[in-house]
Order: C-alpha cells, then structure tokens, then sequence
C-alpha cells in the first residue's frame, strides 16, 4: 500500500499574526476607521517579536485592509470597489508595459465598457449632472496649451460619465483603466488643432445626452474613441 506524503507546512509567526488579524477585521471585532493595537500590545498578546508584527502589517497594507502612516498607528480601511481594484493597479501596469497586443486589448475593453456608460448617462444624468459636465468641458478649454491639465480634464469628463450610472463599481473600473492608459498617452493629443476635436466631440457627446438620446450619445462616443485610442502607445525604451 502507498503511503501519500502529507507534510505538515509549518506556518511563520507572521503569517499566523496576519490570520488573527485579518479575522479581527473580517469580524467587525476592528471597523472601518478604528486604529489597529500598537506594536507593543501586539507583541505582548501574541508573545512574537517586532519583526513579525511588522510583517503581518505590511501583508495587511498589501492587501488594502490597513493604511500605514509614519509615526501613527495602521488604520483599517474602509473597503470599496476603488480601494479592491487599486490593489491590481501596478500589476496591471507592468502587464501593459510588457505588450502591445495588452495595451489594444485594454483600449478595445474601454470602448466596450464606455459604450455602456454612455448609454446609462443618456437615460439617468440629471440636470446638476449635465452641468457638471458642462463645467468640466470649460475647465478643458482653459487648459488649453498645458498637456497634462488637458489631459487630466479629460478623464475627469469621462470619470463624471461613469460616476452618473450611480455604481461605485462602474466609477472604480472606469477610474483604473483611465489610470492605466495616461500612462501611455503619448504628445499626439497636443499637436496643434487635435484637441479642439476633442472639444468638439465633448460636446457632441454632452449634447446627446441633454437630449437624453442614448444611440445618438453611444455613436458620439464610438467616433470620440475610435479616433483617440491611437493617442495611446508604447514608447520606446530610451
């Protein structure tokens, strides 16, 4: 008869701080907001040293459970969808920078996503919300002539479409991939005249949904994609 090795994996003191930790929180024993015990109460109750304490706390942050400030005692974090899609935002990042082919599929999933969003924003925005839209189309014109603040109004008129659906979790995925693309937003956009396209293709795409014609605003926003995702590319190495 065949005997099937079982080993008996034998768990670091961090790892098992972790666990009770994670479970305090897990069970509302900590809360959103509340200050996690200090070092010393720890070591003192778990009978482990500094270095473990330390480890576990990281493997915490890590985690999106606890935010570790210099000189102050870790506070639990209150979990949303951003703070759980923020955890994958460099692996994301480094999955990018390795390969075009990824860096399309992530301008087509956009595409396909603000589809959606935009259709949402047709039949829900508010009057409160079509001028906040409104607003951020004036602050991109004032930005005209400075890259970065341009393109930064930008995400933020496509951040305030995705927040209009009233999903965190639609807000959260829009805010990431928006992220994860400036980072390959190369100068194309300031090339003289290109960003009054964009101005006017804002516009259009404001004005679809004023009138609350969501394939009007869905065929604005296709046009304003399409022609922009070649904005995006990998940049050479220097």
């Amino acid at each position: 008869m065949n005997v099937v090795s079982e080993p008996i994996v034998r768990k670091k003191l961090s790892d098992e701080v972790f666990a009770r930790l994670k479970h305090m929180i897990e069970t509302g024993e900590l809360k959103a907001g509340d200050e996690m015990p200090s070092e010393r109460e720890l070591m003192e109750r778990y009978g482990v040293g500094r270095p473990a304490i330390r480890e576990a706390m990281q493997a915490l942050a890590g985690k999106g459970l606890v935010e570790i400030s210099q000189g102050e005692r870790a506070k639990v974090l209150r979990i949303t969808a951003e703070t759980i899609i923020r955890q994958v935002d460099l692996p994301a990042k480094m999955m990018l920078s390795g390969s075009s082919d990824t860096l399309e599929h992530l301008k087509s999933a956009r595409i396909f996503f603000e589809r959606g969003m935009i259709r949402e924003a047709a039949t829900r925005a508010t009057a409160e919300q079509i001028a906040e839209l409104r607003a951020l189309l004036e602050k991109q014109k004032q930005s005209l002539g400075d890259a970065d603040a341009f393109i930064d109004a930008d995400m933020e008129f496509h951040q305030c479409i995705a927040r209009i659906s009233g999903n965190p979790i639609f807000a959260a995925v829009s805010g990431a991939m928006l992220g994860w693309l400036k980072s390959y937003h190369t100068e194309m956009l300031i090339w003289t005249g290109r960003e009054n396209f964009t101005l006017a293709e804002h516009e259009e795409i404001i004005r679809a949904i004023e009138n609350g014609n969501a394939d009007l605003a869905e065929k604005a926003m296709i046009k304003h994609l399409e022609r922009s995702r070649a904005l995006y590319a990998l940049k050479a190495p220097n």
